[in-house]
């Protein structure tokens, strides 16, 4: 049971619903204080990771709360902060089909998200947003390199793996061999700055996203392990989490990294909490329209001459987002993947006879 892995909050020292005004964030969910609230309704259920996250909650609960239709809980904190005893508590969360919100300080927990998925599903899509790609192939190194796990042991159960916001100077050169090697996608903060709706696809692909908060830059998010000079703004931040929010594939979300001896003036939990915001108005924006089959898209074909068989592109009716379909005969395991998310952008190179790499390589998983 849920109550047993968790600790309640003391919701009177964070939020005062007497001062409180009627429509903030914290009159409107489900609190574990007293008592573990009913969970039977709960669309996304946070839970801290960690004393630090009370300091995000305090922010949290003062923001508006215009999400009517969305039931939202807060369910404490994990009594232990390793992987194994995460695990269950996302698993349980998933199978009753409530999203998982995780606060936590260590990058690692990353892999309790993977794990709890994999216990579900025989592939999964991992997006991770970070500086850096958190692998080597040195010995001992597994503590930092959390990617370890998955990657040098070629987990059967990873179907694909993007990075997105990395720097050039943090990437290895194995890391960049790896990824060549393996067909995964390494977005980097450059790329994102320039354009930052050409990720959506690879966000809306994920079965779960993790953020680091290194990823940003320390004027906007000192309290962080490991800050960095250069990153993202708050304002892209929020922006990547509220194409979070709108995936309909999306099941679980972490946010990372979180130091509050760091955080000057708590700038960096008022990011977190703005972050958590932008998401849930993703959340409720979303339009069930994950692709199981055709229904609803509209058909565009594309003839490219280098190209032995043609394009195929589909287009949502409901929210004009778009796919490309594998063009290749795919196994019966492959078949939630067989359509893959891409941008108008990837269309009109198509017609270009250009297709961007990042498809090329999702292809290439299908042969």
């Amino acid at each position: 049971m849920l109550q047993n892995w968790l600790s309640p909050i003391n919701s009177e020292k964070l939020f005062s619903t007497s001062s409180a005004q009627f429509n903030s964030f914290g009159s409107h969910i489900s609190i574990h204080d007293d008592q573990f609230p009913d969970i039977s309704e709960t669309q996304i259920a946070i839970i801290g990771i960690g004393y630090q996250s009370d300091m995000v909650r305090k922010t949290l609960y003062e923001l508006a709360f215009p999400f009517k239709n969305l039931a939202i809980a807060d369910l404490g904190n994990a009594r232990k902060d390793d992987i194994s005893f995460l695990i269950p508590i996302i698993k349980e969360l998933l199978d009753s089909n409530i999203f998982p919100l995780i606060i936590g300080q260590n990058e690692q927990l990353t892999l309790a998200q993977f794990q709890a998925h994999k216990s579900r599903q025989s592939l999964v899509n991992i997006a991770i947003v970070d500086e850096q790609v958190r692998f080597s192939s040195e010995e001992n190194s597994d503590d930092v390199n959390y990617l370890n796990a998955i990657l040098k042991t070629k987990e059967p159960n990873l179907f694909h793996l993007s990075i997105l916001g990395s720097q050039a100077h943090f990437m290895s050169a194995e890391a960049k061999e790896l990824f060549d090697e393996d067909h995964l996608d390494n977005t980097g903060l450059g790329k994102i700055k320039s354009d930052i709706e050409e990720i959506e696809p690879l966000i809306r692909d994920a079965d779960l996203l993790s953020f680091s908060m290194s990823t940003l830059k320390q004027a906007e998010a000192p309290g962080v392990l490991t800050p960095s000079p250069s990153g993202l703004f708050s304002e892209e931040a929020c922006q990547i989490c509220r194409y979070a929010g709108m995936s309909d594939k999306l099941s679980s979300f972490g946010i990372y990294g979180y130091s509050a001896i760091h955080d000057n003036e708590d700038q960096t939990a008022k990011v977190i909490a703005q972050m958590i915001w932008y998401f849930i108005d993703g959340f409720a924006s979303r339009k069930f329209e994950f692709p199981a089959t055709n229904e609803g898209l509209i058909e565009y074909v594309v003839e490219i001459k280098e190209l032995a068989h043609q394009i195929t592109f589909w287009k949502s009716n409901k929210s004009g987002r778009w796919w490309i379909q594998v063009p290749v005969k795919t196994k019966k395991k492959h078949e939630r993947h067989h359509l893959i998310p891409c941008s108008y952008e990837d269309y009109k190179m198509a017609c270009q006879e250009e297709i961007p790499e990042r498809l090329i390589n999702a292809f290439k998983k299908f042969s």
